[in-house]
């Protein structure tokens, strides 16, 4: 187990401990080079350990492989999406459902942001609202100026959002609880 699998089990331990409200947990991260997912029962609930699965999918990594231009041409685009379901849906059905999707990644959290949720130590991101921000990208991707649509006009921004969203679909998530 390297390093940051390492952390990210130790941080789902932590946020296990502070949860209340759900079945089960399942904590993403989307990190430079690989994205990593934790899942399993609340602590007091059951003794088994939680899964944890490393994607071969990052922000850095999946701009760098995938996209040649900034911001990205719409069938590179297109054509990138398909690499990123691959990755989540080699990985979907070892994911506890039903559980609460938590993560204290930054990008997701600025994706939130721009999204119009409240910045607070708890944030909420409704999968519509992720929707929202990601029509804007699609807009910038046809050839709208960033600016008008108010998000980065930046490959690692947008990897983010693509992991994020093909996640959310692929693994039936309404929302993401935002941690801060």
């Amino acid at each position: 187990m390297n390093e940051h699998s390492h952390h990210a089990l130790q941080r789902f331990a932590a946020i296990q401990q502070t949860m209340h409200r759900a079945p089960a947990l399942t904590m993403l991260h989307i990190g430079d080079e690989e994205s990593v997912i934790v899942s399993g029962a609340l602590q007091r609930d059951s003794d088994e350990p939680p899964v944890l699965m490393t994607m071969s999918i990052g922000a850095v990594k999946s701009a760098r492989e995938l996209l040649r231009h900034t911001p990205p041409r719409p069938r590179e685009f297109e054509l990138a999406i398909e690499p990123i379901e691959d990755e989540i849906t080699r990985h979907h059905r070892a994911v506890r459902q039903p559980s609460l999707l938590v993560t204290e990644s930054r990008e997701i959290k600025a994706i939130a942001l721009l999204a119009g949720v409240p910045e607070s130590r708890e944030m909420v991101l409704s999968i519509d609202a992720m929707e929202g921000v990601f029509s804007r990208l699609a807009a910038v991707i046809q050839g709208q100026p960033a600016h008008t649509q108010a998000i980065p006009e930046d490959n690692v921004f947008a990897m983010p959002l693509l992991i994020l969203r093909e996640f959310m679909h692929h693994v039936h998530f309404e929302k993401i609880l935002i941690l801060t």
